[in-house]
């Protein structure tokens, strides 16, 4: 893993190049995509059939196979072990009752003349979430995704995951039976992301799409934003760590080899004004490397796309994470907390070293789908928002317009919209 120091010559190249980490080239692929999606929108069914035989290897013969049997998702649940069904249960609350403090409210303003002005909020009639499937099958993503939905009150949730040789991760199935989910597809990539847009003759077309997936997916969600909305354009998995001296190499080493681990475009990122810190988790990093079931996947992100860097002092740090803007960013300094109102872009922040980032992607109750790639300064997580949409609610008494409306004729007037204007003034006189 690379050391750095913003003292280097070269150190605004390197540091450039660090920025570029979640930057995804969809022009290769964008083709192909706008392909997938075109087909999907004039064939449904058949093109969708084609796609998972090319993709997924395995023919569909009639379209109610798509759908998976809501019976297999009850016994997958069924057959957990009592441990497991408690930690996703646990999650489950946990989840809920964040995103439950997140919910905004409807409110109506009566003004003193008897005019109200206010804010309804109504949840979209359905959602569509793609879930990752085959050798990425999560079902902390699923209640990530579902959960918000749940609690914004969409009336129709449905799912679509890939299904590699016609086969379905069971936890998955099990985590959709605890969020009563009634409708999950059998369909992955771009070919999912087509068919909730504008919908096939199984599949419904929904209001919004959520949940991760790799380029094609994120180009997908990017082709079809506009005909529905989308939570994000999501990259490639990162975390960023603030430390000082008095931090615990072994646990800033294994957080960082926690987000090496997904992927190997995935990046991992310590900035410290300690040397020695920097140094020993190097040698921290080496030791565990070897105990991971997926070495190979985070050797190959470590070496390639991780760093550390040594800055003068802490306020440097900061400024360059803010600069970085990561998705995780674990701050592992003596008072955290005073660190916090210095810190303006992160998808998710994680305070002191008993917080590993492994505790967010699955049970503290914020939400994991978070920003990546520098895009945590615009887009926030996904929340119980994604689901939501708001109408202004006006409604003028006489004296109101009495009050507003000259100064509102006046303004379509120099616009030269005499409708407008003569709407307003029709009212005055009465």
């Amino acid at each position: 893993m690379q050391i750095i120091k913003t003292s280097d010559s070269d150190f605004q190249e390197k540091f450039d190049a660090l920025l570029q980490r979640g930057k995804m080239d969809i022009s290769e692929v964008t083709s192909i995509v706008s392909g997938i999606i075109d087909a999907i929108r004039n064939s449904g069914n058949e093109a969708l059939k084609r796609d998972i035989l090319q993709f997924d290897k395995w023919e569909v013969k009639d379209d109610s196979e798509l759908l998976v049997d809501v019976k297999e998702m009850e016994d997958a649940y069924n057959q957990l072990d009592s441990q497991t069904k408690d930690a996703l249960h646990l999650a489950y609350d946990r989840i809920k009752s964040y995103h439950e403090k997140l919910m905004p409210k409807s409110w109506l303003d009566y003004e003193k003349n008897g005019s109200v002005l206010g804010q309804k909020v109504t949840p979209v009639d359905k959602a569509g979430l793609y879930i990752p499937g085959g050798k990425a099958a999560y079902p902390s993503s699923l209640l990530m995704n579902a959960i918000p939905a749940i609690v914004a009150g969409v009336d129709e949730i449905i799912v679509t995951t890939p299904t590699p040789n016609g086969e379905i991760n069971q936890l998955l199935l099990a985590a959709a039976h605890l969020c009563k989910i009634s409708k999950i597809f059998k369909v992955g990539g771009a070919s999912a992301i087509a068919a909730m847009a504008y919908g096939t003759q199984t599949i419904p077309k929904v209001d919004v799409i959520t949940g991760p997936g790799n380029i094609f997916v994120a180009t997908a969600k990017k082709l079809v934003y506009g005909e529905v909305n989308i939570d994000m354009i999501a990259g490639p998995s990162e975390i960023g760590i603030l430390a000082d001296e008095k931090a615990k190499a072994h646990y800033i080493a294994i957080d960082l080899l926690s987000q090496a681990e997904h992927d190997e475009m995935a990046s991992s990122i310590l900035i410290t004004p300690c040397i020695d810190l920097a140094n020993e988790t190097v040698e921290q990093i080496k030791k565990y490397l070897n105990q991971l079931s997926r070495k190979e996947i985070a050797q190959k992100s470590i070496d390639e796309r991780g760093a550390i860097i040594v800055t003068q002092d802490m306020d440097e740090a900061v400024k360059l994470m803010n600069t970085i803007a990561p998705e995780h960013l674990e701050v592992m300094t003596q008072n955290p907390y005073e660190l916090l109102p210095f810190i303006k872009h992160a998808g998710a922040i994680f305070l002191g070293e008993h917080t590993p980032e492994a505790i967010g992607d699955y049970i503290a109750g914020p939400n994991h789908t978070l920003p990546t790639g520098g895009t945590a300064k615009f887009y926030s997580p996904l929340s119980v928002e994604h689901f939501l949409k708001k109408s202004s609610i006006i409604g003028m008494s006489k004296q109101g317009v009495d009050e507003i409306g000259k100064q509102c004729a006046k303004i379509a007037h120099i616009e030269g919209l005499t409708a407008h204007e003569e709407s307003v003034l029709v009212r005055l006189r009465g």
